[in-house]
């Protein structure tokens, strides 16, 4: 293979590897001397919950890669979806990252960054040699959720889960759902054939974020969305579905009707994908630990995104 082959399957792996949604985090931690030191990763994952660790990755050609790499503490901090900013300054050349941003240092003496949110505050656990990278494997000693809606990455590109953005978006019709929870309940609609299904609304010029709002003034006003749910596509309609998570402190709706997880086997949806989707949320509600799906109606994948608990 000749050097511009290589440098275009690098290009091409790069952009695959784009494909998948991912949060945005500032890797964090001190100098001897404290001084602070820090960078963006999109490379973050939860690893376990007994003991509770989580790992990132670091490039062996970052200026970041000796302090990080000898480092006996470090902290992930996931920005929140107005933080694009930090995420920009952190990802670029700087003399002092810091100097614009409020924060203060963890137990462990990690920079934690006000406003994010949540932080996890590690010892490192183990470093693993990767290839052009390293693995960085923490230990979590404390943690803190604001209950922010998280800063998303996906293709090159920010998007926020609050505001549906055109890089998640296709040319496709879109449909938006809201899956409005309420504790061990969801909220439901039964069509014209007495088939049950979210609340939804095609996406007009108006953009996706109206369509939300109009959905929940028709539906439960004190609802809040918290980050999309599931984006697919269905190949036969040439319909994508975007389908937000979201949570109301109200257990009454102007239409439709709450409905306990426990009886979705008793009720017939307007399609398999949409049982489908439920039969997830009702796992994942009952263990508080959420995921992203991305595909078609019938095949995709489920990236783990929301931790509840460690």
């Amino acid at each position: 293979m000749s050097e511009m082959e290589s440098v275009n399957k690098i290009r091409e792996l790069r952009d695959a590897f784009g494909s998948f949604m991912t949060g945005v985090t500032v890797v964090t931690t001190c100098k001897d001397d404290g001084t602070p030191l820090g960078f963006t990763a999109n490379s973050f994952a939860s690893v376990s919950l007994d003991p509770a660790l989580l790992l990132v990755s670091i490039a062996k050609t970052s200026s970041n890669y000796d302090n990080f790499a000898h480092a006996s503490h470090f902290a992930i901090n996931i920005l929140a979806e107005e933080q694009k900013d930090v995420s920009n300054t952190f990802a670029r050349p700087s003399d002092d990252r810091f100097a614009n941003f409020v924060w203060s240092k963890s137990e462990n003496q990690n920079p934690l960054i006000d406003g994010v949110s949540a932080w996890f505050d590690c010892t490192t656990y183990q470093i693993v040699d990767a290839g052009d990278h390293a693995i960085l494997i923490g230990k979590v000693e404390n943690f803190a959720s604001a209950g922010f809606a998280g800063l998303g990455y996906y293709r090159g590109a920010y998007f926020t889960p609050a505001k549906s953005s055109t890089d998640v978006i296709s040319s496709m019709k879109v449909m938006m759902m809201a899956l409005i929870g309420h504790e061990n309940q969801i909220l439901l609609e039964q069509n014209s054939e007495q088939k049950w299904t979210l609340p939804h609304l095609v996406v007009d010029k108006d953009g996706a974020e109206k369509a939300l709002e109009k959905i929940f003034a028709a539906y439960q006003p004190e609802a809040s969305p918290s980050f999309i749910y599931s984006v697919y596509d269905d190949v036969t309609t040439q319909q994508q579905y975007i389908a937000f998570l979201c949570n109301t402190p109200v257990s009454t709706a102007h239409k439709g009707q709450f409905v306990d997880l426990n009886d979705l086997e008793k009720l017939t949806f307007v399609d398999s994908a949409l049982q489908s989707m439920l039969m997830r949320y009702r796992k994942e509600n009952y263990l508080k630990t959420y995921g992203v799906y991305y595909g078609n109606q019938t095949n995709g994948t489920v990236r783990q995104i929301v931790k509840e608990e460690v």
